[in-house]
């Protein structure tokens, strides 16, 4: 039987993950990307990077369409420690994303480096 851990180090070899550092520089140059934040609605109401949309990771596949996704527009996964966001990027790309990330140390790793925060 495998674990949530060994879905996680199986995702993670398949999905690309980026850099808070990346993905704050991205953000900075504009490019065209969305960040879907992955955790839990009680989770994401205490904080958040700024613009990223709320979609638990139970939710991806019947309403990733709801909120219009490009799929081909970059679209980064994140959660609290990279975990969930990894899963969530993987199901993104089965489902035909072709542009998809996951936040390597999700938003633990983006609060360790004093990134700007919604509350």
């Amino acid at each position: 039987m495998r674990t949530y851990g060994d879905l996680v180090s199986e995702a993670r070899r398949i999905v690309r993950e980026i850099s808070v550092d990346e993905l704050a520089a991205k953000r900075k140059a504009g490019e065209k990307l969305v960040v879907l934040d992955v955790r839990e609605p009680e989770e994401y109401a205490q904080a958040r990077i700024p613009g990223a949309i709320n979609l638990p990771r139970g939710l991806i596949e019947m309403e990733v369409g709801a909120h219009a996704v490009d799929p081909e527009a970059l679209v980064v996964c994140n959660c609290g420690g990279g975990g969930r966001s990894a899963l969530a990027a993987r199901t993104l790309q089965e489902m035909g994303y072709t542009n998809v990330a996951s936040l390597a140390g999700g938003l633990k790793a983006w609060m360790n480096r004093s990134l700007p925060l919604e509350a």
